[in-house]
């Protein structure tokens, strides 16, 4: 399908942090991965790696990216390149929400603090 309606694209919740899952394979996506990602305010971030490199753009405020122990603040318009297999994690220690686009190879796995893999909820 070539238009996934954002009014009714799947919502996943994961603690504080909601992904709207826009394009994927089950939404008609062979090659790419596209969500939104909405980090409540005041979110501690949540460290995992991917297989594959991830990138994020911030479309409305602003929070904190741990990206291989090292802290990057960034705001709207800001794009977060991880490469794969670098730790990273999100953190909005802010008031107001943090909200970006996100996009992920098909197929990529996350690997959670655990140890735990995983294919996003979103990407699937």
């Amino acid at each position: 399908m070539p238009v996934v309606q954002g009014a009714t694209a799947p919502v996943f919740t994961i603690g504080t942090t909601r992904f709207t899952g826009l394009a994927s394979p089950s939404r008609g996506s062979k090659e790419t991965c596209v969500w939104r990602t909405h980090v409540a305010p005041r979110t501690e971030p949540n460290i995992h790696s991917f297989d594959r490199e991830e990138v994020l753009v911030v479309t409305s405020g602003s929070g904190v990216a741990h990206l291989d122990g090292v802290a990057h603040p960034v705001t709207s318009g800001d794009a977060i390149v991880v490469p794969a297999g670098a730790l990273f994690g999100l953190a909005n220690p802010h008031d107001e929400p943090l909200e970006m686009v996100v996009a992920l190879p098909v197929g990529a796995m996350a690997r959670l603090a655990d140890g735990s893999m995983i294919v996003p909820p979103a990407a699937v």
